[in-house]
């Protein structure tokens, strides 16, 4: 027999309670079977695909480009360096606290941001490192070279190297496609352009663009 209060209450109200507890248990079994089923994929063992790992293949590169002999993972001083440097006992790592750890006990440590672009790395290391990827040709003008990373004529203007620039950052920018060293070269040809590009003046004239302009031309 029916408790006395399920008695008052109107029956489109109990038959929506009935048809809702019943669509609850079909929809559980339907996710209990499809689980089953069809079983999520385990996630990969090993090392993530993030930037750390991204990182490490553009420094591995970057090594193997200079000609450095290097390994991977290798202990110095009770601590483990992403990469160490044998013939010049010079660590890399991604830990800032073994960085200061190793600096104090008198190895060459080189720490590596995430984010720090891989030819950035040439600069920080304690050692003459040769020139690898694109470089200018020796006795080549940079403000020149500049220019024609942009496609442009010396005398381009600063909306010439502007638009140039946006049109490049197109398929440069690493969210397009591009990679971080080459949306960093572009950046620096543009930098470069932009400080040397000409305008005009009031009298007609072309002078050259730069970052401070206190004299007159």
């Amino acid at each position: 027999m029916l408790p006395e209060w399920i008695s008052l209450l109107p029956p489109w109200l109990l038959f929506g309670l009935i048809g809702g507890g019943i669509a609850s248990v079909v929809a559980a079994g339907a996710f209990l079977v499809g689980g089953r089923l069809f079983p999520d994929e385990p996630a990969p063992s090993g090392h993530r695909i993030d930037g750390s790992v991204r990182r490490r293949a553009e420094i591995r590169t970057f090594l193997r480009e200079i000609s450095e002999p290097f390994a991977e993972d290798h202990p110095v001083h009770g601590e483990t360096v992403e990469f160490y440097l044998p013939r010049r006992d010079v660590a890399l790592t991604f830990d800032a606290q073994a960085y200061f750890r190793l600096e104090r006990a008198g190895t060459d440590t080189v720490l590596c941001e995430h984010e720090m672009p891989v030819h950035a790395l040439g600069r920080r290391l304690p050692f003459d490192v040769p020139n690898v990827g694109r470089q200018s040709r020796p006795g080549s003008d940079p403000v020149a070279a500049a220019f024609d990373h942009l496609d442009l004529a010396r005398s381009a203007s600063p909306s010439d190297v502007k638009d140039a620039y946006r049109e490049r950052v197109k398929s440069a920018h690493p969210d397009h496609g591009g990679s971080q060293a080459e949306f960093k070269r572009l950046q620096e040809a543009y930098a470069t352009a932009r400080d040397h590009a000409t305008e005009s003046d009031d009298g007609g004239h072309t002078a050259a663009r730069r970052r401070t302009r206190g004299g007159a031309d």
